[in-house]
């Protein structure tokens, strides 16, 4: 909406690569509560940074989201004395 296309595709990619990953991990949490319940030898969860990692990852797409908006409203604000000839 604010025609900043790269900076919308940045963070639409970043936020989507964080949810896949914070869901990966919650898939993996799911499973060992699983093998818990069933009485299965418990085993470390393969890929235990993936939380975390996810949630930076979506964090740094909100935040680069926030700076985006914040820019678009100080341009917005600058542009708004300017009259169209």
């Amino acid at each position: 909406m604010g025609g900043r296309l790269r900076a919308g595709i940045g963070q639409l990619s970043l936020a989507v690569a964080g949810f896949l990953m914070i869901a990966g991990w919650f898939i993996q949490l799911c499973l060992d509560a699983f093998r818990f319940l069933k009485g299965i030898a418990a085993e470390p969860l393969p890929f235990p940074w993936l939380g975390p990692a996810g949630a930076i990852t979506f964090l740094a797409a909100w935040l680069w989201s926030l700076v985006t908006s914040l820019s678009l409203l100080r341009e917005a604000r600058r542009n708004d004395g300017v009259k169209p000839a």
